[in-house]
């Protein structure tokens, strides 16, 4: 099959720190490539992959400086997979609704995955003018607010079997992992942590957007010892860091569309404590790779019961459920269903 991925142009693929969309584009991609399938990857020029690459703009716009202006470079991106679009069987875009418009105006099956929220009000009109065009969800949560939306699968996220694995040693600490902004729930994390008289390591990314909360919110909360900020980490800390863990916190208080610490989290076999919202009763077996908990003082109560879980079954469980080739092969049947019913379209018009 000829598949032409299109990836964000923020980060590269795959982003050297933080990036959930442009990592789970990468290891799609890889995992396509090796189950013999003919890739083309419409990225950053700093982008790493064994498919064809298909630069766009040199470096990823989060590291360019002198761009100004993003959605100038991700139009062009567009217009030159829509010019390409007959040389591919399926296109695969990972940038949300911005090829709506012009890639419906051409022949070639096309899909788009949405990996953000979708419960902004003006989400509503984009999804009513544009509902005969495929998408897919990475959550079933997800899908709630636009139910007007075509989603013809939801594909939860996966990642490379190897890429995290357990690690050996005591679990000492609580973790938080991924982005400090207000929904991400950081200043609960931290008095999760004092309930349960544990230490709490912060592995996470602060972007522009949220200085000003982290500042007033969070910095204070920093001088306590028994708090340690350790600042965005890569793939090759994770293991060390979530797997030192007696548990990942995650008291969320949005509809996260899916949480990809969360299964990386289960990947190094820590249990995971999340607040009922979003995907996370989707992804946690309760009791089993951790627990749902409505506020923060059910989540220190869960914590001291993840003390007692099975970090082989946690880790058991994030291999049935969320491999890179499990969702290499989900994303395949919703290709070969777009492809099938296009050509059914075809015969119909040619009769």
């Amino acid at each position: 099959m000829r598949i032409a991925q299109v990836a964000p142009l923020t980060e590269a693929v795959p982003p050297s720190l933080y990036g959930g969309t442009e990592r789970v584009v990468s290891w799609l991609t890889e995992e396509l490539v090796a189950l013999d399938h003919d890739v083309t990857l419409f990225a950053s020029g700093d982008s790493v992959t064994s498919a064809k690459l298909e630069p766009v703009w040199p470096r990823a716009l989060r590291l360019d400086g002198t761009v100004r202006d993003p959605y100038a470079l991700h139009m062009e991106m567009i217009e030159q997979v829509y010019r390409r679009a007959a040389e591919f069987d399926i296109i695969h875009f990972h940038i949300d609704y911005l090829p709506f418009s012009l890639m419906s105006r051409q022949s070639t099956p096309f899909v788009t995955t949405l990996h953000g929220r979708l419960d902004l009000p003006e989400h509503q009109p984009v999804f009513s003018t544009f509902s005969h065009v495929p998408v897919i969800s990475i959550s079933d949560a997800q899908r709630r607010p636009v139910p007007q939306a075509n989603f013809i699968a939801t594909v939860h996220h996966g990642l490379p079997e190897t890429l995290l694995q357990p690690t050996s040693g005591a679990p000492s600490y609580l973790a938080f992992l991924g982005r400090v902004s207000p929904e991400k729930g950081l200043e609960r994390a931290i008095k999760i942590a004092r309930m349960c008289r544990l230490p709490l390591k912060i592995a996470a990314k602060v972007d522009r957007a949220d200085e000003d909360y982290f500042n007033a919110e969070i910095a204070p909360l920093l001088k306590d010892p028994q708090v340690a900020f350790v600042g965005e980490i890569g793939d090759a800390e994770k293991p060390a860091f979530l797997g030192g863990a007696v548990a990942l916190l995650t008291p969320i208080d949005w509809p996260e569309p899916f949480g990809l610490v969360m299964i990386e989290a289960m990947a190094c076999g820590t249990p995971v404590v999340a607040f009922n919202r979003g995907s996370a009763p989707e992804l946690i077996d309760h009791g089993v790779n951790g627990f749902i908990v409505e506020d923060v003082t059910s989540a220190a109560a869960a914590v001291k019961k993840a003390a007692g879980l099975s970090r082989e079954r946690v880790r058991a469980s994030f291999e049935q459920r969320f491999s890179a080739r499990r969702m290499a092969k989900d994303y395949l049947a919703a290709y070969r269903s777009l492809i099938f019913a296009q050509r059914g379209r075809a015969r119909l018009v040619s009769v």
